[in-house]
């Protein structure tokens, strides 16, 4: 069940705890040659399944980008913004990629609100950081702290 954020105040009293967690995505090969095609980032080590077997990670790895783009598709499963009338993504503070993500494993996103504080426009600006989690593994794919400015 996702946290509801429908006002200024329930973002703000959520400061310093976990907003929840997402489903789990598998990340297939197709993603990834996609996303090599939209970025132009054609590396073997992302879409040469038989030369990255032999490789440092002994398989075909999404790129960091793709990993904290999903980042979007994780975040409305973690948190109800359906009041909001409008919200902006202002960016991150901090990306990391602490592990890489291999073709085949599964993800999911766990969101923790870092800190939250009114703007001048009668808005919240939220930092959310949001760790990419890979099934059985010890470390996440990516972490971040994401900022966005929600107006309900």
């Amino acid at each position: 069940m996702p946290t509801v954020f429908d006002s200024n105040r329930a973002v703000l009293s959520r400061i310093g705890q976990e907003l929840g967690v997402s489903d789990w995505l598998t990340i297939e090969q197709s993603r990834v040659d996609r996303f090599a095609d939209a970025t132009n980032d054609h590396q073997w080590i992302h879409i040469d399944p038989k030369r990255a077997a032999t490789g440092p990670f002994g398989a075909t790895i999404a790129h960091g980008y793709l990993t904290l783009s999903l980042i979007s598709w994780f975040m409305p499963q973690i948190v109800d913004l359906s009041a909001m009338k409008m919200g902006v993504n202002y960016g991150c503070d901090k990306v990391r990629f602490p592990a890489p993500v291999k073709v085949g494993s599964r993800v999911r996103g766990r969101a923790l609100l870092v800190s939250a504080e009114p703007t001048k426009d009668g808005g919240v600006q939220a930092v959310i950081r949001v760790s990419v989690e890979i099934e059985n593994g010890d470390k996440p794919g990516c972490v971040a702290d994401t900022i966005a400015r929600y107006y309900f």
